[in-house]
């Protein structure tokens, strides 16, 4: 069912939207058990329009970045609703978001520089076979 099969332009099947995004169409089901998209249903059929689609792009923008579904969730719950509030809470979440990737960055960097010290301190104590 995609857009050039219907009358109407902004139809697209579970199908559809998991072959778009590389994602199976049971990822599509467990966002909707949560809540976060919302199809319409024809029969038993699953009927996605283009808020959907438009929500299921930030919700994997939000997963690729790191975001809980708890906060995609909230973010999502502004989404029709003001924008101003949408943009303080997007703009609180990022902050969030790097001041913990930084902190990730200064560990992995420690931790690298004490895995570098103890290799050279290792090496350095290798007796040559002779």
């Amino acid at each position: 069912m995609t857009s050039t099969d219907s009358d109407s332009p902004d139809l697209y099947s579970i199908a559809d939207l998991a072959r778009e995004f590389g994602i199976s169409t049971r990822a599509i089901r467990f966002y909707e058990s949560k809540g976060l998209i919302a199809p319409e249903r024809l029969g038993a059929t699953r009927v996605f329009r283009r808020r959907d689609r438009a929500r299921l792009i930030l919700i994997l923008r939000g997963k690729r970045l790191g975001f809980s579904l708890r906060d995609i969730s909230d973010y999502l719950t502004l989404y029709d609703a003001d924008r101003g509030q949408q943009v303080n809470l997007l703009a609180e979440k990022v902050d969030e978001r790097l001041q913990l990737l930084e902190q990730q960055l200064g560990d992995l960097q420690t931790t690298i520089a004490e895995l570098r010290e103890i290799r050279k301190l290792a090496r350095d104590r290798v007796v040559p076979a002779s």
